[in-house]
């Protein structure tokens, strides 16, 4: 399951309800002390409740109110699940799902206690005709009743099959959206959060604030996350070491229950053996995995920047695992502040590392920060933008075309003083394009600019399909900068872009264009993509119904290569094509690119310096 959005309310600063949606990959991005911690805390809570408990003064204190309410919402639901022994269904045959289809889970916590209690509902569009609303609540034999004296045609064994008969006879069965409790302690409804807990995403959080020691904090976080990841690789062994144990313990308990019955034959009428396995949580609390430095330096003695820099090793290390295999379990990598400490090259891998796990399959990454800087080198339309007027408030969160110009106005950008020029373009993979393209072209003519060395030029990632708003509004004026624009062709509407900033009466001489080709990918060369993947995949400069563009052509290649079941999507083959840029040389741009058209850009480029 992914999760698609969180609504916190009487939370701490969320007196208000308010929802947060979030993608692969999401940014929460605030001021100091404005509630974009809250965020990632309420998020553990709700997963694991371990790095981050519950506590009385987490209900809001000028609400009056002792509920606190944290509320997810889940799409990518699993095929099927087992809620009554033995018998397959699905979340939306048992009507467990909200009107759009996504699973809601809401849990509330009671904050009038000094440790407070949890109890779990499920928010669904649910039967709420008379005699069919509480099916989920009736045992076989309750079932079985109905189905005779309703004289239904359907077994009376598996009660799936059952409830959908009753359901179906009922005709209208008056649905509506209905809080539906599963909390562990409410006996009737205990086996749905059980099976519904198997499939939840895994939630690793790292705090920025947390002590580097090899024992806890940021160091055994990201390696309790390695471990969660392992335990969810080897879930079939696990559940075949689980079905011998239940095999074994069930024919001891069978024979201690005959035996039973030749002693006290009323005693043993009233107990049934039960075997209940151990959740995911118990089986990762049985592991732990440690980490030495060099020279037996104890790692909470080494640099706070160098401690934390075993986030990236690990970030690294794990996209790259990702990338080559398939978990069946959603991982949510959430991460505040990863910009504490770290040296600005290091923030730059940091951030590339969080790319490439948003890109893998079945990750999430969720960051926090106050710095603009770091979000510009981000999606903008990863930014979840968290403000507030005063304590009193509740704080508000914005998504959208516009967030960058909020988050620009309020915290503002603060340019670097060498930087000359501001390469503008759609997204992420077009930056690492431009790089070792003229990277490559660089080091045959040293009189073109190396853009992955230059610090005279700055990248900004418009997004795509917001890019006309960056353009229409001209955030980026306040910096005082030229502008250098280069979109891709395969989108017509970007030629509007085009004009509106070569038609700028601003005296900052800014410039753009199109490529010549279909995209940016366009451009590589078959040979650098082989030299990457092993892959030979065919690249032409204008796609048409027999020849798919670069990354198409790219990712059934690649999906066929991994053996993988579906095609990727074309945003996370665009993301892995890129890795072949690094691979071109200048000869092999020349091949592709005879009129020279890509070294114009460059010397363009270098012409602001």
């Amino acid at each position: 399951m992914r999760l698609v959005a969180l609504t916190l309310e009487n939370f701490r600063a969320y007196q208000e309800a308010r929802r947060i949606e979030f993608g692969d990959l999401t940014t929460i991005i605030g001021r100091n002390d404005i509630g974009k911690s809250t965020i990632l805390e309420a998020l553990e809570i709700f997963f694991n409740g371990e790095a981050i408990k519950i506590e009385q003064a987490d209900a809001n204190v000028r609400s009056g109110l002792t509920d606190a309410k944290i509320t997810a919402e889940f799409s990518d639901l699993p095929n099927e699940i087992t809620l009554d022994a033995g018998a397959m269904t699905t979340l939306a045959d048992e009507h467990l799902v909200a009107a759009n289809g996504n699973l809601v889970i809401r849990k509330v916590y009671d904050c009038n206690k000094k440790t407070p209690g949890c109890e779990a509902y499920i928010l669904a569009n649910h039967p709420t005709a008379k005699d069919v609303s509480n099916l989920l609540e009736l045992k076989e034999k309750e079932l079985q009743a109905i189905v005779k004296d309703q004289k239904l045609e359907v077994k009376l064994k598996g009660n799936p099959g059952m409830r959908q008969a009753i359901w179906a006879a009922a005709g209208d069965l008056q649905l509506a959206e209905t809080v539906i409790p599963i909390s562990k302690s409410k006996e009737d409804s205990k086996r749905i959060w059980e099976q519904i807990e198997l499939h939840l995403p895994m939630f690793a959080l790292f705090q920025s604030d947390r002590a580097s020691k090899d024992s806890d904090g940021e160091v055994q976080n990201p390696l309790r996350g390695a471990i969660k990841t392992a335990i969810a690789e080897v879930q079939e062994e696990i559940e075949r070491i689980q079905a011998k144990v239940r095999e074994k313990s069930v024919e001891i308990a069978e024979l201690t229950h005959k035996a039973l019955k030749t002693i006290d034959p009323n005693l043993a009428n009233a107990l049934t053996p039960t075997f209940i396995p151990p959740t995911q949580a118990k089986w990762t609390g049985l592991f732990s995995l440690g980490m030495e430095t060099d020279d037996n330096i104890p790692l909470n003695k080494r640099g706070s920047g160098v401690r934390r820099l075993i986030l990236v090793s690990f970030f690294k290390a794990e996209a790259e695992r990702k990338l080559a295999t398939v978990s069946k379990a959603n991982i949510i990598y959430a991460i505040e502040e990863p910009e504490t400490s770290q040296h600005p090259g290091n923030q730059r891998i940091l951030i590339e590392s969080f790319k490439e796990i948003a890109n893998a399959s079945n990750c999430q990454v969720i960051l926090t920060t106050h710095s603009p800087g770091l979000a510009a080198d981000l999606p903008v339309d990863s930014i979840r933008f968290v403000s507030s007027n005063g304590p009193a408030e509740t704080p508000t969160i914005q998504q959208g075309v516009d967030v960058f110009g909020a988050v620009a106005d309020t915290l503002g950008l603060t340019p670097d003083s060498r930087v000359k020029v501001l390469v503008c373009v759609e997204g992420p993979s077009d930056v690492e394009a431009l790089k070792y393209l003229s990277h490559a072209l660089h080091q045959h003519d040293n009189t073109i600019p190396c853009l992955l060395t230059e610090t005279r030029c700055a990248f900004v990632s418009l997004g795509g399909s917001t890019l006309k708003h960056w353009v229409a509004s001209h955030y980026l004026r306040g910096l005082g900068c030229p502008e250098f624009h280069i979109y891709d062709s395969d989108v017509q509407k970007y030629a509007d872009s085009v004009a509106e900033v070569n038609g700028r009466q601003d005296g900052l001489h800014s410039w753009a264009g199109q490529t010549a080709k279909h995209e940016i990918e366009s451009y590589l060369h078959p040979d650098a993509i082989s030299d990457e993947f092993g892959l030979a995949v065919s690249i032409v400069d204008h796609p048409d119904n027999l020849n798919p563009a670069a990354p198409r052509a790219f990712a059934v290649a690649y999906s066929a290569h991994k053996g993988w079941p579906n095609v990727m999507g074309d945003d996370k083959a665009k993301a892995q094509l890129t890795k072949a840029f690094k691979r071109m040389t200048a000869a092999r741009i020349q091949q592709r690119d005879p009129g020279s058209e890509v070294e114009g850009w460059f010397r363009r480029i270098g012409g602001y310096f």
